[in-house]
């Protein structure tokens, strides 16, 4: 297979694919139940992970992977967090989804930056500027938060849209600690 087309990069360009399905099915939903808007949220979160998982047991790291999996990412995260603050209009709301829609945008640009001022060269010396445990933990947190909120239920008698708020909450608090921690690596490079 080729380094470019291989199962890492067919998992980044799958969670690309399924974002506007989750758009279709959010705004059906009155047709269809929000468990199938979860379960294909879920599915594209699985393969959040298992895309760089897979590129690095299976040693299919390629320069295409590295610029599909945060843009597959990015995409997934601003157009689900935009879906909450469509469901959830309320200024509560909105603060920690613009804080975390503001990180990634910025972090984005960052990075770009970054890799136009070569001020690193990842795949001829080894150094990058890599995700740290805060940002992970986030991601995760954030993924979870964005799962509860759009089920915007109950489960056993549990508010999913509240656990859904604390988390969002959290997640914005780890956005900017993380971002933090990403500009003093940038700084060190």
């Amino acid at each position: 297979m080729s380094k470019n087309i291989n199962y890492a990069n067919f998992l980044s360009s799958l969670r690309i694919i399924l974002t506007p399905i989750l758009v279709i099915i959010f705004f059906l939903s009155d047709q269809s139940p929000r468990i199938i808007l979860i379960s294909i949220f879920t599915i594209a979160c699985l393969t959040d992970y298992l895309d760089g998982y897979v590129a690095r047991k299976m040693n299919q790291v390629s320069l295409i992977g590295k610029f599909l999996d945060p843009v597959a990412d990015k995409l997934l995260v601003i157009t689900t967090l935009l879906l909450v603050l469509f469901e959830h209009n309320s200024l509560i709301i909105f603060i920690p989804i613009c804080i975390i829609i503001i990180r990634e945008v910025l972090v984005s640009a960052l990075r770009e930056w970054v890799a136009i001022a070569n001020l690193k060269d990842s795949f001829s010396k080894g150094k990058s500027v890599d995700v740290n445990y805060i940002g992970k933990t986030k991601t995760f947190i954030q993924m979870l938060s964005i799962g509860f909120l759009l089920f915007n239920g109950s489960v056993f008698t549990i508010d999913t849209y509240m656990v859904g708020f604390y988390g969002i909450y959290l997640a914005a608090f780890l956005s900017l600690i993380s971002m933090i921690k990403y500009l003093g690596n940038v700084i060190k490079s």
